[in-house]
């Protein structure tokens, strides 16, 4: 499977901006799908994760409450509408895909937040 993140950009605080990952190469119902995020020299943070075969998502406790994770099959697509962002949010944002077998990364998207 490859993976393309498109969405980020800079916004104010408080703001809001919708992050997509667009699949190919492979069914996105096999994988449990996630976002990531890591701010220079630091390690990656998760900040939302879904499984393969049920819609129940785990957010980080940093963004529980502000960001919403959601998955179209249909469209090979899962989505992070961020809301409510703070500059602590800065960071690239990156979308995972990972099964028994493989762990596969996107190139990751850049969100700012900055007044």
């Amino acid at each position: 499977v490859q993976l393309v993140e498109s969405g980020g950009g800079s916004v104010q605080p408080g703001g809001s901006l919708r992050l997509s990952c667009l699949a190919s190469g492979s069914t996105l119902r096999r994988y449990r799908m996630s976002w990531f995020r890591e701010v220079a020299g630091e390690g990656r943070e998760l900040v939302a994760t879904i499984g393969s075969t049920d819609s129940h998502v785990t957010y980080g406790d940093s963004v529980k409450g502000r960001f919403t994770m959601s998955r179209d099959n249909a469209k090979t697509t899962v989505y992070l509408q961020m809301t409510s962002l703070k500059l602590e949010d800065t960071a690239v944002y990156y979308c995972n895909a990972r099964d028994l077998w493989q762990e596969t990364w996107g190139q990751g998207t850049q969100v700012t937040v900055s007044s």
